[in-house]
């Protein structure tokens, strides 16, 4: 498995599984519990997007433009 995506934005979050399912790629979505903890208020604990491995190079090509507004 690979991590594709992490953030704490539920639109962005959403936008994600949607593009890759869209490309035939099954996102999993680990942490969603524990960032939400404190209302969401724990900025070090990000809900992160994984994808298998053989998956990942297309996943992270399809996510790019997200990845560039979480740095």
């Amino acid at each position: 498995m690979k991590e594709v995506l992490r953030t704490n934005d539920p639109v962005k979050l959403s936008y994600a599984q949607s593009l890759l399912r869209d490309a035939d790629i099954e996102p999993i979505v680990l942490d969603q519990g524990m960032s939400s903890m404190y209302g969401g208020g724990l900025p070090v604990i990000r809900t992160r997007i994984m994808v298998i491995d053989e998956d990942a190079a297309e996943a992270a090509s399809i996510l790019a433009e997200l990845q560039e507004d979480e740095a």
